[in-house]
């Protein structure tokens, strides 16, 4: 018999790093409210089917950027495109506009966003610090090696694998969803940290291993260069969200269920009607969420 079950928890277990004492890792469910600054390990995935968990990038200090960054002595390169977008600043709509009475942020309805325009893309978006393809459109030599889904995918020459992968992001009180978008902080060729197990190569920004939009930066209410623990999740683990309103986030799934409200699906339905009801479902639940007045989610 199919059974359906919405509650996610965590197991009591913990990382630990060569060298380190052992150390807690998030015990998280998204949305948070206030959490304790000492998380626990693994969190199992929202949906049956979801499959892998991934290691967590502990305390990992943030810069910001934004779509549409002008180039300046401490960031070389604009931002008008991205490392696999050469339009990317049209294609989201415009300019991320960072400054905070240039945009939305309302945990009640869910908007983070620019207020002059609404994004056809994930407005929710990051930079990590390596590029899986080369500018002859080729596959770097370690890639297949090093990043765990690229044999799953099977790309062709030069089609990049690490386009729009879903990240969770865990500052100590709060947690989201990004996706990443674009390459950096300063260097792009460091799997051993992106994929491994080491710190950041980088030196500069307080040796700064992940860049953060604006989005992420209003919903964890955090400022950059402050630290953070990050993770990747499968697209069936993240939840529906103000991360999932705009651009090709947004799933058919948690638009519009495939069935009745409240139908179950029949016990042999297959595994993606399993995961599209169990994402109708979780939608409801996180709308119900956001109903809430900030002052609640933060008890």
């Amino acid at each position: 018999m199919f059974v359906l079950s919405l509650v996610i928890t965590a197991g009591d277990v913990y990382a630990q790093s060569p060298g380190r004492p052992q150390e807690a890792v998030p015990r998280v469910v998204v949305p948070t409210g206030s959490r304790p600054t000492a998380p626990s390990a693994w969190e199992r995935p929202v949906a049956p089917t979801s499959g892998a968990l991934y290691p967590w990038r502990l305390h990992v200090t943030t810069t910001m950027f934004w779509i549409g960054e002008q180039a300046t002595d401490r960031n070389p390169v604009p931002n008008n495109k991205s490392s696999w977008d050469q339009n990317w600043m049209a294609n989201f709509g415009g300019y991320d506009d960072p400054e905070p009475d240039k945009r939305i942020a309302n945990f009640t309805t869910g908007e983070f966003r620019p207020k002059a325009f609404v994004p056809k893309l994930n407005p929710f978006y990051v930079a990590l610090p390596y590029n899986d393809v080369t500018s002859g459109h080729q596959h770097k030599a370690e890639a297949a090696r090093v990043i765990p889904w690229f044999g799953r995918l099977r790309p062709e020459p030069g089609e990049t694998v690490c386009k729009g992968r879903w990240l969770q992001i865990y500052n100590g009180r709060r947690s989201c969803y990004a996706q990443w978008e674009d390459c950096g902080p300063w260097v792009t060729d460091d799997w051993e940290y992106v994929f491994g197990s080491k710190r950041p190569q980088t030196t500069q920004n307080n040796s700064a291993g992940i860049d953060i939009s604006p989005a992420v930066r209003d919903y964890l209410a955090m400022e950059p260069g402050k630290k953070v623990h990050w993770r990747f999740v499968e697209a069936p683990q993240v939840p529906y969200g103000p991360w999932k309103k705009y651009g090709n986030s947004s799933s058919p799934a948690a638009a519009a269920p495939p069935l009745n409200p409240g139908q179950r699906p029949p016990d042999n339905a297959d595994l993606d009607t399993q995961r599209r009801y169990l994402e109708y479902l979780r939608k409801l639940r996180d709308a119900e969420y956001l109903k809430k007045p900030l002052s609640e989610m933060q008890r």
